[in-house]
């Protein structure tokens, strides 16, 4: 009794040790495809974006946003992941945005800045920052130019509404608050700590009515190192917009979309107060891979009434790709953001 007693222990023991390993096997099988997933779906837009953004500095001397700023964001993001990136096309997007600055130069030290006002200007510094730009002559006469915009206010005030990316003063604000710590001069200092002083307080006390505003009103609460329970509240709050299908939308009216879901999970995984392993991130970026076209590109319906010409760049969705292109970036920078750095 005792001899089939043991056995039948050992028969356990083993059993209970192979169900184990099949389980480790196919959790690291899961992990491994999910990671292949990843990495196939970065390497099939880098292409487009880095298309679209030839084509706008080919067909616009001018600057912008979608397609300047947030493509050196995602290349250099893409680089240091050890992603093959085009360098003479990264190079060309950031002498373009500094030619664009230097044409606009007395102008900005008019305090008159050039066309999309903060926006721009702040934008194109953020794309000088990520590429490794000094401080010199024009950066200077553009964080001038930003100390004189909206003077005797609490907040910078947006140049126009242009939802999602264009529709809070909380996007304005972060981008004019990093190009002032960037690049704002040593005679600036004062003025811009007491500029910032006063944001930093209008953004404590925000009340955000969109993704958009939740957003970026977390991405200053970190750049200003707001206490963790501020930035913890702001964490809290993202992560119950999420819907049902991993993504996030731009309004809770609205369905998920790359847009919200990339510029959420940016914030999120840039922050150190949520693992990147939480379940809420793996959804989000599980969505993000089940929703990429197989072009490569992610597609966004643009809500914003067109003033500019409309050109084409090479990105497609047509009408909807300036949008589209600014989406797609942030859906890539989001999931570069899961892989690691090489050395």
């Amino acid at each position: 009794m005792g001899r089939f007693c043991f056995r039948s222990l050992i028969l356990t023991l083993v059993i209970l040790t192979l169900v184990l390993s099949v389980a480790v096997t196919s959790q690291a099988d899961e992990q491994l495809d999910s990671t292949t997933q990843i990495r196939n779906a970065i390497q099939r837009s880098i292409p487009l974006i880095e298309t679209a953004s030839a084509g706008s500095a080919r067909e616009r001397k001018c600057f912008t946003c979608h397609n300047q700023a947030l493509a050196v964001l995602v290349l250099d993001e893409a680089r240091q992941r050890g992603f093959n990136i085009n360098p003479a096309n990264f190079q060309l997007q950031v002498d373009h945005t500094a030619k664009h600055l230097k044409r606009g130069l007395e102008n900005y030290r008019a305090g008159k800045g050039q066309g999309g006002g903060p926006d721009t200007a702040s934008y194109a510094l953020w794309t000088l920052e990520i590429a490794g730009q000094k401080r010199d002559e024009v950066t200077t006469a553009v964080t001038g130019y930003l100390l004189e915009r909206d003077k005797g206010r609490p907040h910078w005030i947006r140049n126009s509404t242009r939802p999602p990316s264009m529709s809070s003063d909380a996007n304005t604000n972060y981008f004019v608050i990093r190009a002032l710590q960037t690049f704002g001069s040593e005679s600036q200092q004062p003025e811009i700590k007491a500029r910032i002083a006063d944001a930093r307080q209008w953004l404590l006390d925000l009340k955000p009515a969109s993704t958009e505003e939740r957003v970026f009103q977390l991405r200053c609460l970190q750049t200003l190192s707001a206490d963790d329970a501020v930035q913890q509240t702001s964490v809290n709050e993202l992560l119950k917009q999420q819907n049902a299908d991993g993504g996030w939308s731009q309004l809770p009216e609205m369905q998920s979309d790359a847009y919200a879901t990339g510029t959420v999970l940016v914030a999120l995984l840039r922050s150190h107060l949520i693992d990147g392993d939480q379940p809420a991130i793996g959804k989000g970026i599980q969505y993000l891979v089940d929703t990429q076209q197989n072009d490569g590109s992610w597609h966004v319906i643009s809500h914003a009434k067109p003033f500019q010409t409309y050109f084409e760049t090479g990105f497609p969705h047509g009408k909807d790709q300036f949008i589209s292109v600014t989406a797609s970036s942030w859906a890539t920078v989001a999931l570069l953001l899961t892989q690691p750095k090489v050395d």
